[in-house]
C-alpha cells in the first residue's frame, strides 16, 4: 500500500464558499500541493496556517500545458508511492477538480494501476458562479470549451457557450479568430474575470472583434457567448443545410423537389460536375464556390431520398468517407511511411485491395481493367482503361509506335469512307482513331480530356472573333463566305501568337 492521494477543489475564488470538509482535509494532510498560488483563496489558507507547495515553477520551465499537467501527475504519483502507509497527501486545484483539470484526469487513469488510493472532493466550480453572474440556465443547452484547443467544428450557436482557460491576450485572440468563422465581427460576447470574487470581479460586454484588445486576462478569465438560435448564424452549419434539404423534400416543401428521383436528377449531377470543372479551368474562385454548392446540393438530394426510405442518411455517407480516408492513409493516420506522392499512391492502392479482401473479393481474380466506372465520358474512360492495361505490360514501347498506329487508323477510316462502308463500320473506325489518339496523350503525359477541352475553348474564342469582326463590318456569319471566315480565322491565330509571352 501507499499513501492516499486526495484532490480537493478550492472553488471559484471566494474563501467563504470553501466547504468545512475541504478545510479539514487541508489542515490534517501530511502534505498539501497546489496547482498554482495565483488564486484568491490562497491568502485565506495562509491565514489558517495551511502550508503548501505549488507547481507554478513548472509553468515557467516547461513549454506547453500538456507537459505541465503530465509533470504534475508524475510528481504526485511519485510522492504518494514513497509516502508512508496511512498518510494523506492533498492536491488542491482551483474550482472543481473535475472541470478543466487535465492532471486530475491523468491521476484517475493511472492511480488504480499503481495501487494508489485516489479520492476526489468537489469544490465550487467557476461554472456555478458563471450561471449566477452571467444569468443563464444551462438546461436551455450549454457547452464548455477550452480556449487552448478551440476549433470551428465545436461551435454550436444554439447553445450557451462558456470558453475557459482564456489565460492571456494570445488565447483571447485565438478564440476570437475561431468565433469569427461563425459569428459576425460585431456580435456581442461577455468577458468575465474572477467571477464571484469580491473586489476582483469584472464583467465586460464587447463586440467580438475587440475580444483580444481587453486588458486583465488571467487564470480566472472566461468568455461567454450567449445562445442564438437565429437562422442567420445557422447558415454556415452543415446541420442547417441538411435541415433545408429535408424541408424541400417534405410534404410542405417544394413540389418540384418532391417529385425528383435518382433517375431524374442523374443528368443534373453530371452537369453540375462539369460546371465545377469549368470554374477550375477559368481559375475563378468566386464562381467555383457557387458551383461547388450546386454540386453539393445534388449529393444532398440523393442522400435525402435514401434517408426517406430508411436505407442511409448523408451522415452515413460522411461516416463511410471518414473511415475510408483514414483506412487508405496509413502513412498519415497509422504507422506506415510515404516519402513522396508515388509512395502515397502505392499505399492507397494497397489499402484499396485490402478493403476488397475484407469484403470477400479476391483482387487477384479481378480483371486488370476493373474499377473503371461504366458511365464515364468515353474519352476519359479510354484513358483510364489504357492506363490500367499499361500497368500489367499491355502497352506500346514508344510514342513513335503510337503515332504509327494513329496514321494506320486514319488510313482505315479513309478507306471505310471512300469505299462507302456501312455507317456502323465507319463509326467503329472513327472510334479506333480516337482511341489511338488517346494513347498518344498518355505517352506525352497529357490528359486527353483536358487537351480537347482546351482545343474546344480555343475554337470558341476564334469563332467568336470571327463573329465580332463581321459584326463590326455590319455583317453576320450567315451572309459571309467560307473564304472570308477562314481569313478571319487565320487572323485570330496570328493575334493569339502575338499575345503569347
Amino acid at each position: 500500500m501507499s499513501a492516499t492521494l486526495t484532490v480537493v477543489g478550492l472553488g471559484s475564488g471566494n474563501p467563504d464558499r470553501l466547504t468545512l470538509g475541504i478545510v479539514k482535509k487541508l489542515q490534517t494532510a501530511s502534505a498539501v500541493y497546489v496547482r498554482t498560488k495565483e488564486h484568491p483563496v490562497m491568502s485565506a489558507l495562509t491565514e489558517l496556517g495551511i502550508e503548501s507547495q505549488s507547481f507554478d515553477g513548472l509553468y515557467e520551465s516547461l513549454s506547453s500545458f500538456p507537459e505541465v499537467y503530465e509533470a504534475i501527475a508524475d510528481k504526485l504519483m511519485k510522492e504518494a508511492a514513497a509516502a508512508a502507509d496511512g498518510t494523506e497527501l492533498v492536491y488542491a486545484v482551483p474550482g472543481h477538480p473535475m472541470v478543466a483539470e487535465s492532471a486530475v484526469s491523468m491521476l484517475r487513469q493511472r492511480c488504480p494501476g499503481e495501487g494508489i488510493e485516489l479520492q476526489i472532493l468537489g469544490g465550487e466550480s467557476f461554472l456555478d458562479e458563471a450561471f449566477v453572474r452571467l444569468g443563464f440556465d444551462p438546461i436551455e443547452g450549454f457547452q464548455l470549451l477550452d480556449a487552448s484547443g478551440i476549433s470551428f467544428s465545436q461551435l454550436q450557436p444554439q447553445l450557451h457557450t462558456l470558453i475557459g482557460q482564456v489565460y492571456d491576450s494570445f488565447t483571447a485572440s485565438e478564440t476570437k479568430l475561431c468565433l469569427m468563422e461563425l459569428y459576425p465581427p460585431d456580435y456581442e460576447v461577455v468577458v468575465g474575470h474572477a467571477l464571484g470574487v469580491e473586489g476582483e470581479e469584472d464583467i465586460v460586454k464587447v463586440p467580438l472583434y475587440e475580444l483580444d484588445r481587453l486588458e486583465g486576462y488571467g487564470n480566472l478569465s472566461l468568455v461567454y457567448v450567449p445562445a442564438n438560435r437565429s437562422a442567420e448564424l445557422q447558415k454556415r452549419t452543415f446541420a442547417r443545410l441538411h435541415e433545408i434539404v429535408d424541408i424541400l423534400r417534405s410534404p410542405e416543401g417544394c413540389p418540384w423537389d418532391r417529385e425528383q428521383t435518382h433517375d431524374s436528377l442523374r443528368k443534373n449531377l453530371i452537369e453540375e460536375t462539369y460546371e465545377v470543372l469549368e470554374t477550375i479551368d477559368e481559375d475563378d474562385p468566386d464562381h467555383m464556390k457557387e458551383e461547388l454548392g450546386d454540386l453539393l446540393l445534388q449529393i444532398m438530394l440523393h442522400a435525402q431520398m435514401e434517408e426517406e426510405l430508411g436505407t442511409f442518411s448523408v451522415y452515413d455517407v460522411i461516416e463511410g468517407l471518414n473511415d475510408k480516408l483514414i483506412f487508405r492513409h496509413p502513412h498519415v493516420f497509422g504507422d506506415q511511411q510515404a516519402g513522396d506522392a508515388e509512395e502515397a499512391l502505392q499505399s492507397w492502392e494497397s489499402m484499396k485491395a485490402e478493403e476488397k479482401r475484407r469484403l470477400g473479393v479476391k483482387p487477384e481474380e479481378l480483371s486488370a481493367l476493373s474499377g473503371v466506372p461504366r458511365d464515364l465520358p468515353a474519352l476519359m474512360k479510354a484513358y483510364k482503361l489504357q492506363k490500367k492495361a499499361a500497368k500489367v505490360g499491355f502497352d506500346w514501347d514508344k510514342v513513335e509506335d503510337v503515332l504509327a498506329k494513329i496514321r494506320e487508323e486514319v488510313d482505315e477510316l479513309q478507306e471505310a469512307i471512300e469505299s462507302g462502308a456501312p455507317a456502323e463500320e465507319q463509326l467503329l473506325e472513327l472510334g479506333d482513331l480516337l482511341f489511338a489518339a488517346t494513347n498518344a496523350a498518355r505517352f506525352i503525359g497529357a490528359d486527353p480530356e483536358e487537351a480537347l477541352t482546351r482545343t474546344n475553348r480555343k475554337f470558341v474564342d476564334r469563332f467568336r472573333f470571327i463573329e465580332q469582326s463581321l459584326r463590326d463590318q455590319g455583317r453576320t456569319v450567315e451572309n459571309s463566305s467560307l473564304e472570308e471566315m477562314e481569313a478571319l480565322w487565320q487572323e485570330a491565330k496570328l493575334q493569339e501568337r502575338a499575345a503569347k509571352p
